[in-house]
C-alpha cells in the first residue's frame, strides 16, 4: 500500500538534532468488548528497511505476521505492554491505552536509553520528551513497526482464545462487537474477558439482572 507520507522524516530530522535511540508506541485493542488492549515500543536501526510497512490495520494478515517476525529480529530494542479488561474497567479504555504504552516504554528502557518518543496520537508522561502524532502509524516507520507489533501479539491472543471457545468467533471479529460476536453474545451468555463498561456488555449484564 503506498502512502503519501516519507515515513523516515520523524526520524531523520530527530536524528539531525542528534536524538540517537528514537521509540516509537501505538496501541491495538480500543475498540473490542473482549480481552486486553496491546501497546507496543520498539527503536529500530537507522538504516532500517521495510517496504510496504504501514499501518497494521491497512496491512493483510499474511503480511503482518511476516513483519511482526522481521521487526522483532531487526528491531535494536522492543516491549510489549497488555493492559487487561478489570484494568480497563477500572480506569477506562483511554488511560488503559496509555498504562500500556507506559508498560511497552519501560521494557525498552530496561535493554538502552530511549531519548525520545513517538506516540500515534497519544500523549504519555515520562521521563523523555514525548510527541504524540495523529495518524502517526501512517506517518513514522517506527510507530508503523509498533503497530504490527501490537496488532499481531493481539491477535494471537484472540486465536488462543477462539482455540477454548470457538463458538464466539474470536478468530474472525478479534473481540471487535461485529453482528456475529454480538449474536454470539447474546446466544451463550459472557465468559471471562469481557469488558463490562463497554455498553453492548453492560446491556446483557442488565438483561441477566432482570
Amino acid at each position: 500500500m503506498k502512502t503519501n507520507y516519507n515515513l523516515y522524516e520523524y526520524e531523520n530530522n530527530l536524528h539531525k538534532k542528534g536524538y540517537k535511540y528514537i521509540g516509537g508506541c501505538d496501541e491495538a485493542g480500543r475498540g473490542p468488548l473482549y480481552g486486553p488492549v496491546v501497546a507496543a515500543c520498539c527503536v529500530l536501526p537507522n538504516d532500517f528497511k521495510l517496504e510496504g510497512l504501514t499501518d497494521s490495520k491497512q496491512l493483510t494478515e499474511k503480511k503482518r505476521d511476516i513483519y511482526f517476525d522481521y521487526i522483532k529480529e531487526n528491531a535494536i530494542a522492543y516491549g510489549i505492554g497488555i493492559v487487561d479488561n478489570n484494568r480497563i474497567d477500572e480506569i477506562n479504555i483511554y488511560a488503559a491505552s496509555r498504562e500500556a504504552m507506559v508498560i511497552a516504554y519501560k521494557q525498552v528502557k530496561e535493554k538502552i536509553d530511549v531519548d525520545y518518543l513517538l506516540t500515534d496520537a497519544m500523549p504519555i508522561d515520562l521521563d523523555i520528551e514525548v510527541l504524540p502524532i495523529i495518524k502517526g502509524d501512517a506517518k513514522s516507520i517506527t510507530i508503523a513497526a509498533a503497530s504490527v507489533l501490537a496488532k499481531v501479539t493481539r491477535d494471537r491472543m484472540m486465536y488462543e482464545i477462539d482455540l477454548k471457545y470457538p463458538e464466539y468467533g474470536f478468530k474472525k471479529h478479534k473481540g471487535y462487537p461485529t453482528k456475529m460476536h454480538l449474536e454470539a453474545i447474546n446466544k451463550y451468555g459472557l465468559i471471562d474477558g469481557y469488558r463490562k463498561t463497554y455498553g453492548p456488555v453492560k446491556k446483557v449484564l442488565e438483561g441477566n439482572n432482570e
